[in-house]
């Protein structure tokens, strides 16, 4: 990711430049009362440290299962 340093024309007036890390966890399971604890937890660390937090954001977890006959001819 580029920066962009707006030049300054007056000496003395240059701002410190803070480097962002962005950071992208991606947590997954079938049991959501063990994941929303595991994330609480994390927003809460992140937090407890003045970070900024984004999020959680939900994922589907249910598996579409479509019920098909299997027969040697292929019908």
């Amino acid at each position: 990711m580029a920066t962009y340093v707006k030049p300054t024309t007056k000496p003395g007036m240059e701002e410190t430049q803070e480097q962002v890390h962005k950071i992208r966890i991606t947590l997954s399971s079938k049991n959501v009362k063990n994941l929303e604890k595991v994330c609480a937890d994390l927003v809460r660390g992140a937090k407890d440290k003045r970070l900024r937090v984004k999020g959680p954001v939900r994922m589907p977890t249910k598996v579409l299962n479509i019920t098909t006959r299997k027969s040697p001819c292929g019908e």
